[in-house]
């Protein structure tokens, strides 16, 4: 049978800001038909996937893949995440080619310089701290801060729901064993940085050149995740651990994240964060602003 193939190029293909952000799949198999990327599920149902307008696709357990849909996805940068089941644990990424490696020689250069690092950085943290003057201070005060913030945050949402709460605690490889709103925080984190790191390979920068974190396999995923967290992830902890109670429902940790991420435009908040944490100027509203 001769297959139709339409060669996918730049300038056909939707800008990251412009994608639904992710799809998250388990248990069946992504194959081409003719031009298009197909998903069959363990009931024999197929479902033909717009990849091109798609961020990423975060594959569950279960999922196989030909070298032809990769081939595909590749071309039409949609990204390749491999996933946990219950807590959509993070796994690896495949790496979609960019066009240019203009962003990552200037993430790089950025990375290098000690004054021009820190500035990157404070940057960062100026999003999270718009009242506080943090001019000259180093690293690791603002990081004290980030900590002090961030402790603050979980003490308030707990009361605010009426949530238990005694800290947050995860062990690699036992999920199981946590309590319900460290289950979805855990969750809910991995989905974030499954998209992140899509969305900053498919704007050609690195991953693992950060400038808060370090000593971790994705800093510059970790750096960024900090600025949606309060409220695509821990907010969503707390009210979700009240309204399941008691009984972890993945899908409905997965619908609420994914209207989060949607409601506040996530993938058009990246490229310019980014460039505002990067180069200053313009920056994107905060999550709920």
């Amino acid at each position: 049978m001769n297959r139709l193939l339409v060669k996918v190029t730049r300038d056909t293909l939707p800008q990251v800001k412009d994608k639904y952000p992710f799809l998250y799949l388990e248990r069946g198999r992504l194959e081409v038909d003719d031009s298009s990327v197909k998903w069959i599920d363990c009931e024999n149902n197929v479902v033909r996937l717009p990849i091109a307008t798609i961020g990423t696709l975060l594959l569950g357990p279960g999922t196989t893949l030909t070298h032809e849909s990769v081939k595909v996805l590749a071309s039409a940068n949609c990204g390749v995440c491999w996933v946990g089941e219950d807590s959509l644990i993070f796994y690896a990424v495949g790496h979609t080619p960019t066009a240019s490696t203009r962003n990552f020689r200037r993430q790089m250069e950025l990375s290098c310089d000690k004054i021009k690092s820190v500035e990157v950085a404070r940057r960062m943290f100026a999003m999270r701290f718009p009242a506080a003057d943090l001019e000259g201070k180093i690293l690791k005060e603002m990081m004290g801060m980030e900590g002090h913030r961030v402790r603050q945050l979980y003490e308030k949402l707990a009361k605010k729901y009426g949530v238990g709460w005694q800290g947050r605690s995860y062990q690699p490889g036992k999920f199981a064993m946590s309590d319900m709103t460290n289950k979805i925080l855990t969750s809910a984190n991995a989905a974030l940085y499954g998209i992140l790191l899509s969305s900053i390979y498919a704007l050609g920068y690195s991953p693992h050149i950060g400038f808060i974190h370090s000593g971790s396999p994705l800093p510059f995923v970790y750096d960024m995740a900090d600025l949606y967290k309060e409220h695509l992830c821990i907010d969503l902890a707390f009210l979700a651990t009240l309204e399941m109670a008691g009984k972890y429902d993945k899908a409905m940790v997965a619908s609420e994240f994914r209207k989060r991420v949607i409601d506040i435009d996530l993938l058009a908040k990246i490229p310019v964060d980014i460039n505002y944490a990067l180069n200053g100027g313009k920056r994107a509203s905060r999550a709920g602003e």
